[in-house]
């Protein structure tokens, strides 16, 4: 079997979960990545959608920004940014959104503005929310994919960019948002989902190779581990071909 890093591993189990047909709003980065490989593999008629306002956009390398002239020149339609968000994205026409986090807590809130408890004076100053907040709020469901460390996984983030369940189950309904939130976060070494209960994150499945206590060390909480624990599938040698083709164009 072909030899494949963490990395690779995360990219073709985040682009697993996107099926053929769906469309995604795509941020720039892992999700970007996962996203192309999954259009350039099993599901080629996934929608990829960027908040410059390319929709069907189809890049023959990874874009550099959601400003990257590859997305308009492969795109279905190029439309105004108004137009992204008013018309696709507030009225729950887009299934998934795909998101990447500098934080992520146990409820699936996400950070990418302030690392530090002092926003004026924060210890580092991130991007920023860009359209993320309103792909949290409003896309049917959403997807997170970042690499695990105690620093990205918090008891509780700094700064709440994107909403995710809040405090727990029943935030999203009490304060009107329409989509269902974060369903699946992807990782290096796993994946989790919300308790249905709870909405707390939970370890569903383990990456080949990797071990329950790595994943409990890698989080700052304590983390939940489902009974029915799975091993999630090492990528197939299609996979890996396709990703790293992906990447050697866009190199």
């Amino acid at each position: 079997m072909t030899e494949y890093t963490s990395d690779e591993m995360m990219s073709v189990a985040a682009a697993r979960a996107l099926g053929d047909g769906m469309s995604c709003f795509v941020g720039i980065g892992l999700p970007s990545t996962a996203a192309n490989l999954a259009r350039r593999g099993h599901a080629p008629n996934l929608t990829l959608i960027y908040e410059s306002g390319c929709l069907g956009a189809k890049p023959a390398r990874l874009p550099l920004s959601i400003g990257d002239g590859e997305l308009a020149d492969t795109a279905d339609a190029v439309v105004s940014v108004p137009e992204v968000f008013n018309y696709w994205l507030q009225p729950g026409r887009i299934d998934v959104g795909f998101l990447g986090a500098a934080q992520l807590d146990k409820f699936g809130n996400i950070n990418t503005t302030v690392i530090g408890p002092d926003y004026a004076n924060p210890k580092v100053r991130l991007p920023g929310a860009g359209g993320a907040p309103e792909i949290a709020a409003s896309c049917r469901e959403v997807f997170v994919v970042l690499r695990q460390s105690p620093r990205t996984f918090v008891e509780k983030v700094d700064f709440v960019t994107s909403f995710g369940h809040g405090t727990g189950k029943g935030d999203r309904e009490r304060l009107g948002l329409p989509g269902a939130g974060p369903t699946l976060v992807v990782t290096d070494l796993g994946l989790m989902r919300p308790d249905p209960e709870t909405a707390e994150l939970t370890l569903t499945e383990l990456h080949p190779g990797v071990e329950v206590d790595q994943v409990v060390e890698a989080t700052g909480w304590k983390l939940k581990v489902s009974g029915d624990l799975g091993i999630t599938p090492a990528p197939t040698e299609t996979e890996l071909r396709i990703l790293r083709d992906l990447k050697r164009a866009s190199a």
